[in-house]
């Protein structure tokens, strides 16, 4: 049997990892893990989320046929303890796939990726559920359906790529309070184990990253290559007491929420991978926000890198009309939010005024020409020449303190 769930947290405390991870515990009576947890992200630019858009999904395998029906009573038990229903956000979904076909493999693997990349309504989700007889439960108006419906079904068909999280979860009487983490023990733990580890700290902003600040129970999270990785790098980090912890499988890091597209293509609240060339040199705008404008094929769309983008926003200033790039991100109000930048070729060539007697000549107006101030030569045209960059071809990404959590980051590419 597949689970799915999603949606049973809020903006004020639980989590939908912990709840996954709690309810692991509790179906060990009934059943065994066929394979890892999966903690999938969807689409990071739903109104509706709460953090971080996650929905969980588990394969199990029954120890007896007699307890599947033990199994669900005891999924939707749990979901209608722990979910904070009393949040008007909160419309949690549980879906059972029990015996899928190919049929129902192919519509919900599709389905899946759209909720990574798309915006779904629930008439889709319960369509599909009705079309294929999927044994669920929704809450409230049920949009957690599609979450959960797309949880299982990446448990049923695989990622495409993936990586690991350790997540250890604060004790109850602890939630809410200041988080206790030996920030010393962070460090060594990241230098002992980085790159198989990544995104635990920050260095070029001296902070540490793997531990939220919201009220939810996570203490913190840990992401790796394999469950070595994350577990050993987990063995040095000293903090408070740790009521549980558990291993995901998941999308995370994988880029999975970009779509490869042209610029007008593009729709709201999507992610994607654009090529095109700058047509409007970087400035900054109120805030401390870095904006500049991309061209294709008569098309041209608006980039910026946020003030928490930190020393990113040096790469950006350095752009010029004329360069060369693909940029990555997710499409607000018209703008790509810039996760990554990949530089193509740099525009090294500038029209100036020619040079007469150690001096560059002065304009004598529109369409007169150039005049030499000292000597009294007279150029019709400017010429061109190269000039320095200062920046080089290669990919960008925005410092740790400032990824999502579907965002690739660089040392998983290969890159020449």
């Amino acid at each position: 049997m597949i689970i799915g769930l999603d949606d049973t947290d809020s903006r004020d405390g639980m989590c939908t990892t912990y709840l996954m991870a709690v309810l692991v515990e509790k179906i060990n009576a009934f059943a065994s893990l066929k394979d890892y947890p999966l903690l999938v992200r969807l689409n990071p630019n739903i109104k509706y989320k709460t953090r971080g858009n996650a929905a969980l999904a588990i394969n199990i395998a029954l120890n007896d046929k007699n307890n599947a029906a033990k199994v669900k009573e005891l999924v939707i038990d749990t979901v209608e303890k722990m979910s904070v229903l009393s949040d008007e956000n909160t419309n949690p979904g549980i879906v059972f796939i029990e015996i899928p076909d190919e049929s129902m493999k192919n519509d919900i693997s599709k389905f899946s990726l759209r909720a990574v990349r798309d915006v779904l309504e629930i008439r889709e989700a319960k369509e599909l559920l009705e079309q294929h007889d999927i044994d669920h439960r929704g809450f409230k108006n049920e949009r957690g359906l599609i979450g959960a419906l797309a949880a299982a079904g990446f448990a049923l068909c695989g990622l495409s790529d993936h990586t690991f999280e350790l997540i250890a979860y604060r004790e109850k009487k602890n939630w809410g309070s200041p988080r206790i983490i030996d920030e010393g023990s962070v460090w060594a733990a990241n230098a002992a184990t980085y790159p198989d580890t990544w995104d635990t700290v920050d260095i070029e902003n001296e902070r540490i990253v793997f531990a939220p600040h919201s009220l939810d129970p996570i203490l913190f999270g840990i992401r790796g290559k394999n469950e070595e990785s994350v577990r050993r790098a987990f063995s040095m980090i000293g903090s408070e007491p740790i009521e549980r912890h558990i291993v995901y499988r998941t999308n995370q890091n994988t880029d999975m929420h970009l779509i490869p597209a042209k610029i007008h293509e593009v729709q709201e609240d999507r992610s994607y991978i654009l090529d095109g060339v700058v047509s409007k040199a970087p400035k900054t705008i109120i805030g401390g926000h870095i904006i500049f404008e991309i061209s294709e094929n008569g098309s041209s769309i608006e980039c910026v890198a946020f003030e928490p983008t930190k020393g990113f926003r040096r790469i950006i200033r350095e752009l010029r009309e004329g360069d060369e790039v693909i940029v990555y991100g997710s499409v607000k109000d018209k703008t790509v939010n810039l996760e990554k930048i990949r530089i193509d070729r740099l525009n090294i060539q500038v029209l100036r005024n020619p040079v007469c007697c150690g001096k560059r000549m002065k304009s004598m107006g529109k369409g007169q020409g150039k005049r030499c101030e000292k000597c009294g030569a007279v150029s019709k045209e400017q010429v061109v020449e190269a000039v320095f960059r200062g920046i080089s071809i290669g990919l960008y990404e925005v410092p740790p303190c400032a990824r999502r959590h579907l965002a690739k980051p660089l040392i998983r590419f290969s890159y020449p």
